[in-house]
């Protein structure tokens, strides 16, 4: 809990009790790899806070069958299907761990409590939600106006972690090419 403690308080400062009541409502979460945190057609239920591991985010072409990987989720990020659990729908894709992985969630109804409880929480979150939409507005004017190599270099660049952890099919699917092409770009 005091890794996400930490990150609240580098964006709006907590006082004490303002701290124990937002660790009342996060609940630890362990996934082995290959275990899905969220399915294609299940409501998201929690947001979910990355302690230590790894997710991917995807979903199948229903034309090629082929696994989409539409975001990485590492230590200190995210992973949860906003809109599902905004609006507490049917996910559109699945999230699932690429290694043994500890979260902290919080549930919708808790989310909305803590909210009303430490109202500074709003601005941490709007901040947390206008860098999230910032990163998706890159990917994807990156994907429509550069090729593959520029969009493999621009990758290199954003996520270092990632590149060096990842096997190359998945950089290949979250990049929208394949591993071949992939392959044939990392040996130039």
């Amino acid at each position: 809990m005091q890794q996400l403690l930490k990150k609240m308080n580098s964006i709006v400062a907590l006082n004490a009790e303002e701290e124990t009541i937002v660790s009342g409502y996060w609940k630890e979460k362990t996934l082995k790899k290959g275990d899905f945190l969220l399915t294609n057609g299940a409501v998201c239920r929690t947001d979910n806070y990355v302690l230590q591991g790894s997710l991917k985010a995807y979903f199948i072409d229903p034309e090629t069958g082929t696994e989409e990987i539409f975001y990485f989720a590492i230590e200190h990020w995210w992973a949860t299907d906003i809109d599902s659990f905004q609006k507490q729908i049917p996910s559109r894709y699945n999230i699932q761990a690429i290694e043994d992985t500890k979260l902290l969630q919080i549930t919708k109804e808790s989310f909305e409590k803590m909210l009303l409880e430490v109202p500074r929480l709003e601005r941490f979150f709007r901040i947390i939600l206008e860098s999230y939409l910032a990163t998706l507005q890159r990917k994807i004017i990156t994907n429509q106006i550069h090729d593959a190599k520029v969009r493999y270099l621009d990758f290199l660049k954003e996520y270092p972690l990632i590149a060096e952890r990842f096997p190359n099919y998945l950089i290949a699917s979250y990049l929208n090419i394949s591993p071949e092409f992939l392959s044939r770009i990392r040996k130039k």
